[in-house]
Order: structure tokens, then sequence, then C-alpha cells
């Protein structure tokens, strides 16, 4: 069967961090709240636009708003690839994936509207087989349904398939899920619980995911 691989998209495909500190700075700036760093923002992504909210309100001794969750998102998903980028690397590599024969699919726990948006308006969706958000299935990562639901949507063999990411949350849905997991350094996360293989830059992934998964 395929080889597959399954991609986290925020800090593993994408630098996402300006657009989503424009989109809450913009939200917070309405309530009379200061504006945020990424330096203060970049340690709360990785686990959904809901949780970036109350970590965000938090921080400032706030809680949100009933409306502010529809407002930041509407909000980013408009803007999502306007200040975003893909890692260096990331287009050629993916390309090298695809020559290799491997399938590819996203798992973010960001909505799935503005995680579509991101990667159509960077030009990345052409590679993904499938895009699963945060509120694609019932439960998101570290649940490992999230990755177990992305890999059935595409037909693919968890005994063939590899989870990269950034974020402990990846490498704890992996380990859940039964599959190989990949540690992207160069992401925001600051640890992850016992990768199978740490990846120090995009284009290292080929050769790694080549060791794990051999054709």
């Amino acid at each position: 069967m395929q080889r597959f691989v399954v991609l986290d998209q925020d800090g593993t495909l994408v630098n996402s961090v300006p657009d989503l500190l424009g989109a809450l700075n913009r939200a917070v700036s309405k309530r009379g709240m200061a504006a945020f760093t990424e330096a203060e923002v970049t340690p709360m992504i990785g686990d959904g636009a809901g949780r970036l909210l109350q970590l965000a309100f938090a921080s400032r001794g706030r809680e949100p708003d009933a409306e502010v969750m529809a407002e930041l998102v509407a909000d980013y998903t408009a803007h999502a690839a306007q200040l975003s980028r893909p890692y260096p690397g990331v287009v050629e590599t993916l390309a090298v994936l695809r020559q290799q024969g491997w399938g590819m699919a996203v798992c973010s726990n960001k909505p799935s509207a503005a995680a579509t948006a991101e990667l159509r308006g960077l030009k990345l969706d052409r590679f993904f087989d499938f895009v699963a958000g945060g509120d694609s299935f019932a439960v998101r990562k570290p649940d490992p349904g999230h990755v177990l639901g992305t890999l059935k949507a595409c037909g693919a063999d968890p005994a063939r398939s590899v989870m990269v990411g950034d974020h402990r949350n990846d490498v704890a849905a992996a380990r859940g899920a039964g599959i190989a997991s990949v540690w992207a350094r160069w992401g925001y996360g600051t640890d992850a619980v016992e990768p199978l293989a740490e990846a120090q830059a995009f284009t290292d992934l080929p050769d790694i995911l080549d060791r794990l998964i051999p054709v």
C-alpha cells in the first residue's frame, strides 16, 4: 500500500504567526486591550483558535466575550495567507515526496476553513489529498482520532503512515494512533513526547521518512 505522511500546518508547513497575531490584535484592539507581540503569541499556538483566545485574554486578566471567537476566525480566514509563509524548503520537499509516491494530508487544530484558505493562498493545497481542521471530526489533536480520521478519509494504512509536527500534540496523537512520528524542530513547540525521529529542517524529511517507512 502507498506510504502516507500526515503533516501539521502551523509551525510545521507554515509560519502563520504574523496573520494569527494580526487577527488577534484587531480583535483585542476593539475591546480596548493592549496589543500582543509575536513572542507572546507564539507559545499559545497549537491547540486551536478557542484555546488561543483563552490564553490571550487570560494573560490580560480578561475572559473572551461571546462574539470574539466567530470574529477572530472570520478575520483570520480572510487574511490567512497575507503575511504567513511556508518554511524554507517546503515547496521543493513536498514536490520530492510526491515524486517518491507519498500520499499527503494536513491535520491541523485550526478551523478547516482557515487551514484550507491558508494553503490555497500559499499554493500548497495542490500537494494534499485531504485537509483536516480542528472542526473536521468530533475530536482534535492530541486525541489520536484526529489523525486516524484523517488517514481513514484518505484510505491510508496507519502501518504505512507517519505524522510530522512541531507540537507535543502532534507526537502524542501519533503515538495514540500507533503510527510513527517526526518532531519538526524548526516550529513553535519547545518539547515533544518521545517522537521516533527529529528533523532539524523540512528538507530533512525525505530521508527520515524513507528510514521510518521503507519502500
